[in-house]
């Protein structure tokens, strides 16, 4: 890796000298340091406006009411909030410390592929988690909700509701990164586009899979719309790997 430091001018040639192991070291603590120290203030400042980010986290359901099983649940679930909300803010920071750290020992045609890679892997993730607050979530709570109408009075317990979105909100994240995926597998070779496209039977079958799996709810709507925004995706990687390739 190599640092504007490492340059010696001699004759007017430029020598490159590669940092020795222990400063490759040193320099990955302080940025995991830094990364750290971020993502604890961003955690303490949610911490002091989380009621306003639990009122923001139970906008998807109405005519709920929410209680607490016991006098701490309730704040142990503020305090997992809060640590989710800086590490959410604070990753375009950590990823921006890892490009820094990475970019010197990267070639330029390196540079042009995983520079685009890892912001494209950060958008897809915060629209993973759109998708999820704005169409999944809504739909399981409502089928939830209409399923046990004039029946069961719906009391639900916030910790209990917090983790359900939870894996819902992180599952559809990671669930949007099969573009990302699908591009370093044709870039590396091991799959074309073609093979891609062509295996699109399968997709249907693995996506439909993949919609219960990593679904908490059993609601065949919150299954079926992960499902198809699972298919979207894989053949906009699809098509992307075309251009890329062509």
């Amino acid at each position: 890796m190599v640092t504007n430091s490492d340059f010696n001018f001699t004759n007017n040639e430029t020598v490159i000298l590669e940092l020795p192991f222990s400063e490759h070291i040193e320099e990955l603590r302080q940025r995991l340091f830094h990364i750290f120290w971020i993502i604890l203030f961003l955690t303490c400042a949610a911490f002091i406006e989380v009621k306003l980010l639990v009122k923001i986290l139970e906008l998807p359901v109405d005519n709920v009411k929410f209680f607490q099983l016991s006098p701490g649940e309730y704040f142990v679930s503020t305090v997992k909030i809060s640590f989710y909300t800086g590490l959410l803010f604070g990753s375009p920071f950590a990823i921006g410390q890892i490009i820094l750290f990475l970019l010197p020992g990267l070639t330029k045609k390196e540079t042009k592929v995983i520079l685009p890679l890892l912001l494209s892997s950060l958008f897809l993730f915060g629209l993973g988690l759109l998708f999820s607050y704005y169409a999944l979530i809504p739909a399981a709570l409502n089928f939830f909700l209409n399923y046990s109408d004039e029946v069961i009075e719906p009391l639900w317990s916030f910790d209990q509701y917090f983790e359900f979105i939870l894996v819902l909100f992180y599952s559809t994240g990671l669930a949007f990164q099969i573009p990302i995926i699908q591009i370093l597998l044709g870039l590396l070779n091991f799959v074309s586009a073609q093979q891609m496209l062509g295996a699109w039977r399968y997709v249907i079958l693995v996506s439909t899979i993949i919609g219960a799996v990593l679904t908490p709810s059993t609601d065949p709507l919150t299954q079926l719309l992960l499902s198809f925004a699972i298919l979207l995706l894989y053949f906009s990687g699809v098509g992307i790997l075309f251009l890329i390739k062509n």
